[in-house]
């Protein structure tokens, strides 16, 4: 089991290997880099170096004593994964938290990322309406455990075709599942997320091709905010995938690879 051991943790992580333009995969918050499944294989298949990981404390990486494991804390561990694979400068691609990490390393270690693509994120603090509630989901995650938020998670996470379709049933037991079995302790990484400072003023030192994407039914950052941070990176290209919510890796993964691979190709 590969494993890197940096900024004072231990990252698992997954590497395709190769001698083609590395792409290191970011992934969202209660999720790990099995999300990006569908995208490995295809862009393996067209000759790329895929690398994703797990964020500290989620995943297959090594748990954190922290109360909240902050988003700053994050970027530095990609900061200091990139740099020991020897990957720089690669094609990052970072969805929601993962996007969070992507702002940052861009705009502060430009050196260490040749392009940017950005999906299911926002640049702003986590709206103060929501705190409310996933304070009370984190707070039932922690104590009781994640089957009894499973099912209010899922909402959250997912837009209503994947939700609804008969089809998808085998992909919502699937995912489901795989929240059931997250770990109690998960709790610390949606505190860092909640508590997370803004990056928009930031966005401006973002030089690197960028590509914005963003689910049209996106409830957990809504697709206004993918809106402003493409607005807020010269050069940025927005791209909204129809029938998804937070989650359009999974949820339409054929749209979202063909939108990665165009980016790719522009980028070069």
């Amino acid at each position: 089991m590969p494993i890197a051991a940096v900024n004072g943790t231990r990252l698992y992580y997954e590497d395709s290997r190769g001698t083609g333009a590395p792409v290191l995969f970011s992934h969202g918050l209660l999720w790990s880099c099995r999300m990006f499944d569908a995208q490995r294989d295809a862009l393996v298949a067209a000759g790329y170096r895929v690398i994703a990981y797990d964020h500290r404390g989620q995943g297959q990486s090594a748990d954190d004593e922290a109360r909240s494991i902050s988003i700053e804390t994050v970027y530095e561990d990609a900061a200091q994964l990139v740099a020991q694979l020897g990957i720089g400068p690669c094609h990052f691609a970072g969805l929601s938290m993962g996007g969070f990490v992507g702002m940052r390393l861009a705009a502060r270690k430009p050196e260490l990322v040749r392009s940017l693509i950005l999906l299911e994120t926002s640049a702003d603090p986590e709206p103060e309406a929501n705190i409310p509630k996933y304070r009370r989901l984190n707070w039932t995650w922690r104590w009781l455990g994640p089957a009894l938020v499973a099912k209010p998670v899922m909402q959250v996470m997912f837009g209503g075709p994947f939700l609804q379709e008969m089809k998808r049933a085998a992909d919502r037991a699937r995912m489901e599942t795989a929240l059931r079995a997250n770990r109690r302790t998960i709790w610390r990484a949606v505190n860092g997320v909640m508590e997370r400072a803004g990056v928009h003023a930031e966005l401006g030192a973002i030089t690197c091709p960028t590509t914005v994407i963003v689910g049209e039914e996106d409830r957990a950052t809504v697709p206004a905010k993918s809106e402003r941070i493409a607005a807020g990176i010269r050069g940025a290209v927005l791209v909204k995938v129809p029938r998804a919510g937070h989650t359009s890796t999974i949820e339409e993964p054929a749209l979202v690879t063909a939108a990665i691979l165009e980016h790719l190709k522009r980028a070069g």
